[in-house]
C-alpha cells in the first residue's frame, strides 16, 4: 500500500488539505501520549483538517529520512514508523523526531490513526 510514502509526501508538500483528506469522513485521529493542552482524540476528517492546518507555521518539514512500513496480519492494518527533519519555524531550531503510527484503512482511506509521538516535543513548538 502506498499510503504512507503519499501521506508522506504531502506533509513535505506542505499540502495539510491533501493530508488530511486521506482519512474517511468519519475517522478517527489518537495521539496516546497527548501532553496536557494538545488533543488526545480527533473525531472525523474536519477534525483532522483543523488540527494540520496551521501545522506547516510550526515545523519546516523537509525530509523523511527513515520510512519502515509493516504489514499486519489485517489487511487494513499497517504500523509506519518515520522519523522527521526540518526546522522549527519559531525559532529556527533544527527539528528530528522519530514517530511510530498505527493506521487502520477502510476502502483505501483512514479510519484510525493512532499516532504514538514524543509529547515533550510539544515544549519546542510552544
Amino acid at each position: 500500500m502506498d499510503l504512507i510514502p503519499r501521506a508522506l509526501q504531502l506533509l513535505l508538500d506542505k499540502d495539510m488539505i491533501g493530508f488530511a483528506g486521506l482519512w474517511a469522513e468519519d475517522g478517527v485521529a489518537e495521539f496516546p501520549f497527548a501532553p496536557p493542552g494538545w488533543p488526545a482524540r480527533l473525531e472525523g476528517r474536519a477534525a483532522v483538517e483543523d488540527y494540520v492546518r496551521d501545522y506547516p507555521k510550526m515545523l519546516d518539514i523537509q525530509s523523511f529520512p527513515k520510512q519502515v512500513v509493516h504489514e499486519s496480519t489485517d489487511p487494513d492494518v499497517l504500523i509506519a514508523e518515520f522519523d522527521a527533519e526540518g526546522v522549527v519555524v519559531a525559532t529556527g531550531k533544527p527539528y528530528r523526531t522519530s514517530y511510530i503510527a498505527v493506521i487502520t484503512t477502510r476502502d483505501g482511506e483512514i479510519v484510525s490513526y493512532r499516532d504514538y509521538w514524543n509529547p515533550l516535543l510539544a515544549q519546542e513548538l510552544a
